[in-house]
């Protein structure tokens, strides 16, 4: 076989292996652990999964929060609404939630909906390391 051949068969084998890889590497990856914030919203993610504070509500994500292949993530969790003052026996309890979204490079863009009345809290934009800028309800 002719060297220059022999060069571009290799280089074309290596090509499609480091393209494989880093496919697979992409679907299966979580979200990075550290503290994701944006509006009304900041998220602190661990390998465990993440608990997350809104304005006047608070949650937690139950599992790792795992990418796919296209970057997407679907995880379930709790959401549980505040209000001002101090807590009272009859206030809301934590309703079942999910968090869905997808990451592109330190963005991650999340919806909660809740899983029983399928109300769609919101979309939030969060960046990892950002400073959260909530407004706690009084």
């Amino acid at each position: 076989m002719d060297a220059c051949l022999r060069a571009t068969c290799l280089f074309v084998t290596y090509t499609a292996f480091v393209a494989c890889s880093a496919s697979a590497a992409a679907g299966g990856a979580n979200v990075p652990s550290g503290t994701w914030a944006g509006e009304h919203i900041v998220m602190a993610v661990t390998g465990a999964g993440a608990t997350v504070e809104f304005d006047c509500a608070h949650g937690t994500i139950d599992a790792p929060l795992t990418i796919d292949g296209s970057g997407r993530f679907d995880a379930a969790g709790s959401f549980t609404r505040e209000s001002g003052g101090p807590t009272r026996e009859n206030q809301p309890r934590a309703a079942a939630a999910r968090y869905s979204g997808s990451l592109n490079d330190s963005t991650l863009t999340l919806t909660l909906v809740l899983t029983e009345s399928k109300e769609t809290i919101g979309t939030f934009t969060l960046t990892l390391g950002a400073h959260a800028r909530l407004i706690k309800c009084k």
